[in-house]
């Protein structure tokens, strides 16, 4: 979003209609992006399944529609455009992605009118919409904001699939310059015991698994100043690192021993020289940039390794959140929305940004990077918070709470900055390589 909406804009009737073209303008933007990712590509890439991981570009095009349709039409008192039919072929639930190019789905042009068709009437149903209403969906714009949220998450799905391409090469833009000088030193920075508020009551657009906000008490603990580096990554892998069980735990050894694992995924050595395959271009591998492309189990095995081990998910926040003063943040840096200066977020890079590179963006514990760059990988199941309530629907968290899932917090530099916050929540299971994830360490005091 240009600029950000505040809570109570939705609450006040004098400023309701500004709130709506900020909505509209963030609809807009939203779209823009998604329909740019896609746009090089010809439609038998989009009906194309690149990975059994991953559905057809095409399906989640037109899932992101269905789901708009759903909700800020239907729910909102709007009239159908999808058959009950199409409902069930873009239900997520109902659909492993593996089985998905067998369904009947429209087709790209299909798609797009379908895309288009849905935005005008919403965009109808908002100028109708009184947020001042009873109705929980409307305080704040919560719908507004889920749907966005939904479309930019599966932006993100869209570049990991564009990652994994083996039929096209896509040719991302020229990256931009670091924006301080790369090869910051990584130290242990040091984060006081004793309680803090975790998650939150307050954000307006959070998601039901980052509510409500609670106290957690925590020992003290030795936190990374930044992410793992490639660099770092490769001196775990000369010794021997993938080759000692000893490091790794049994579901991790096993899964390396089943998969072969010897480096990150989209790696390959020439002679002594490391490179990577990115987006279909085979170049030397950064050194001073956050490692990605490694599963759960490869972060754990680096961290016995190197004597530490991963943070647990309520570290990383406290880590990432709480002041001195104690005085929770909405981000690293203070309550402002993230600047191209503090975090590389929403893809303008198209790869993670040398250590270092955002002193803007360091916390007040001296933590830099902690949003945008890498997903970072945490010691902790997805799990609710004491007092979760679903909402909107189970789907969306309940029905993944358990001890399958690890989560993953800070966002990569595909993620765009209208989703991520201190408290936002990612989860994921431990053998996941495409994922754009590295990690960073902890230490017990």
């Amino acid at each position: 979003m240009k600029q950000s909406v505040e809570a109570r804009s939705f609450l006040r009737p004098e400023l309701e209609e500004g709130a709506k073209r900020l909505l509209t303008d963030a609809l807009a933007d939203t779209r823009a992006r998604t329909l740019a990712l896609i746009a090089p590509l010809p439609d038998l890439e989009l009906v194309r399944q690149h990975s059994p991981l991953m559905s057809p570009i095409v399906w989640d095009l037109a899932h992101v529609g269905n789901f708009e349709e759903q909700w800020l039409l239907r729910a909102l008192g709007g009239s159908r455009l999808a058959s009950w039919a199409l409902d069930e072929v873009y239900d997520a639930f109902r659909h492993p992605r593996s089985t998905r190019p067998t369904l009947p789905l429209l087709s790209p042009p299909l798609t797009r009118r379908y895309l288009a068709d849905v935005r005008h009437r919403a965009l109808e149903r908002l100028s109708a919409i009184a947020f001042a209403s009873q109705n929980p969906l409307l305080a704040n714009g919560f719908v507004y904001g889920m749907v966005i949220q939904h479309e930019q998450q599966h932006d993100e799905t869209i570049l990991a699939c564009l990652q994994l391409m083996s039929s096209f090469t896509y040719r991302p833009p020229s990256p931009h310059p670091p924006v301080s000088p790369p090869g910051a030193c990584n130290k242990a920075r040091y984060v006081e015991g004793g309680p803090f508020v975790m998650g939150t009551d307050e954000e307006p657009w959070a998601y039901d698994n980052e509510r409500p906000a609670h106290l957690v008490e925590l020992r003290p603990f030795l936190i990374d100043s930044r992410p793992i580096t490639n660099r770092e990554f490769i001196e775990f892998i000369e010794a021997g690192g993938y080759r000692q069980q000893r490091y790794w735990s049994r579901e991790g050894w096993a899964f390396r021993e089943k998969e072969r694992l010897l480096h990150p995924q989209y790696w390959q050595k020439s002679g002594r020289e490391w490179r990577r395959r990115r987006f279909g271009f085979v170049e030397p591998l950064p050194p001073d940039e956050p490692v990605q492309h490694v599963c759960w189990y490869e972060a754990d095995a680096y961290a016995r390794w190197a004597g530490k081990r991963l943070p647990t998910e309520a570290e990383w926040e406290k880590a990432a959140s709480w002041t001195p003063s104690g005085r929770k943040l909405r981000y690293p840096w203070g309550d402002d929305p993230p600047t191209a200066g503090q975090a590389n977020l929403g893809g303008q890079r198209f790869q993670p940004a040398p250590a270092g590179s955002f002193p803007e963006g360091r916390s007040p514990r001296g933590c830099e990077q902690l949003l945008g760059d890498v997903w970072e990988w945490t010691a902790s199941d997805f799990q609710p918070y004491p007092g979760f309530v679903a909402f909107p629907y189970r789907e969306y968290s309940e029905v993944f709470f358990g001890t399958s899932y690890k989560v993953l917090r800070g966002g990569s530099w595909a993620t765009h900055s209208t989703v991520i916050r201190n408290t936002f929540r990612n989860w994921d299971f431990p053998k996941r390589r495409h994922i754009f994830a590295g990690f960073r360490c902890a230490q017990d005091i």
